[in-house]
């Protein structure tokens, strides 16, 4: 939204959300929008360190990476309201979900070469070709349809846990994305109305930061589903008895 003081980065060139640009800062166009994203590296960071501590196999480190890349990119984005910023914040988004398309299908996949060499060349094209072409509602379709990719894998590997702690984990998981998607359409769709109020509640911003969490348990659920399959004895533990991570004993001859 207009309104504000000076901008440091020009016009708006991108989408602009429902918070007002400049309020706090000539340098960032959409204060809560940007902070908000802060949550999502701070997890991403202590899930790699976890994967990496405990030596998951590399790609949950690449995952977690990727959270911190995109949430990152969305600080940009949201910090300049660019168009270069923004295409920069929607093509980690496509990245990550392959990335996930990847780590849930792969276990199964009896061509293991095949899926990560298509998904690389798919990601390739896709950011080639987006770097060209400025999209509207096909991306947010494009990104819809791969999240849906994910679900009936998600929804098989939770059927088949039978330990209750992961269990949540996976609750959690779909509890955030529907709750982080209304409050991005209320954001979107009612943003005249919003506007009006004397306080905005930052739907945009609260996706952000529930969509942090729910990479953060996709990747916990995840991590517990392959220790599992490798058959390292994972347990769901909590960190100052609030945040769930994974802890695997691995046979010595691993």
């Amino acid at each position: 939204m207009a309104d504000g003081i000076a901008s440091f980065w020009g016009p708006v060139t991108s989408t602009d959300w429902c918070e007002k640009n400049y309020v706090y800062s000539s340098y960032i166009a959409e204060f809560f929008n940007t902070v908000s994203n802060i949550p999502c590296i701070i997890l991403a960071l202590f899930g790699l360190i976890n994967a990496l501590r405990q030596r998951f196999e590399k790609r949950f480190s690449v995952l977690h990476l990727s959270n911190m890349t995109l949430a990152i990119g969305s600080m940009i984005y949201h910090a300049t309201l660019q168009r270069v910023q923004q295409q920069g914040d929607e093509t980690p988004m496509v990245w990550e979900m392959l990335l996930y398309i990847y780590i849930l299908y792969s276990p199964d996949w009896h061509y293991r070469s095949t899926m990560p060499t298509f998904l690389f060349l798919y990601g390739a094209a896709f950011a080639a070709f987006h770097s060209l072409v400025r999209f509207g509602i096909g991306f947010k379709v494009h990104y819809a349809i791969l999240c849906l990719l994910c679900v009936p894998r998600m929804y098989k590997y939770y059927i088949h846990t039978q330990d209750v702690h992961a269990k949540w984990l996976a609750k959690l998981y779909f509890v955030t994305i529907f709750i982080g998607s209304l409050c991005w359409l209320s954001d979107r769709v009612f943003c005249k109305n919003i506007s009006s109020w004397y306080v905005n509640p930052q739907g945009h911003a609260l996706w952000h930061i529930l969509m942090g969490f729910n990479s953060y348990f996709a990747n916990t659920f995840l991590m517990f589903c392959r220790a599992h399959q490798r058959g390292w004895n994972p347990k769901v533990v909590h960190f100052l008895r609030f945040l769930p991570y994974v802890k695997i004993e691995k046979p010595k001859s691993q």
